[in-house]
């Protein structure tokens, strides 16, 4: 997940986007009045987008952007709206921070597990890929984190895939 302000930059990794924790708790916790899916195939499905519109907390508004869009058009976004990304895989992230989306916080969600992935966490399994990406999003400046629930204290990624 991802949420998007002028002054905070914070982004959210689920690789299920929305879903009621997502929709309700996050959302609320974080103060956003706009929850943006950033993710080239929800923003072709418009099947997916209803069935994460149902258990958005009511007064949000959504949007379903590919990667690309929501590069181009987030430096628009006005100042008193406070943006909740949520993007499916780090290499989501990574692109959107590539492409300018300012993001310098990441909570990681949910990354299922897999073959050829090893769980690091509860609720995230990650392959070599994913250890690469997280590495470089490091690199590039952006904490990324495990936390379940907003009350929740922290996990840094870079300290369970011993990256410090």
């Amino acid at each position: 997940m991802l949420a998007f302000e002028k002054s905070l930059s914070f982004g959210f990794i689920d690789n299920r986007l929305v879903h009621g924790q997502v929709g309700v708790t996050w959302v609320n916790a974080l103060g956003a009045n706009l929850l943006l899916v950033a993710n080239d195939s929800a923003a072709q499905d418009p099947v997916q987008q209803n069935l994460m519109d149902m258990v958005i907390s009511e007064g949000i508004q959504t949007r379903y952007f590919t990667l690309q869009k929501t590069i181009d058009i987030i430096d628009k976004a006005a100042e008193r709206q406070k943006i909740f990304i949520v993007c499916k895989t780090p290499q989501d992230v990574l692109i959107l921070v590539k492409g300018g989306v300012p993001i310098k916080f990441v909570n990681v969600g949910n990354m299922h597990f897999s073959e050829g992935k090893k769980q690091i966490h509860k609720t995230v399994s990650v392959d070599d890929n994913d250890i690469a990406t997280f590495k470089e999003l490091e690199k590039l400046g952006v904490t990324c984190e495990v936390r379940r629930v907003p009350d929740e204290s922290g996990e840094k990624i870079a300290d369970l895939l011993n990256l410090s």
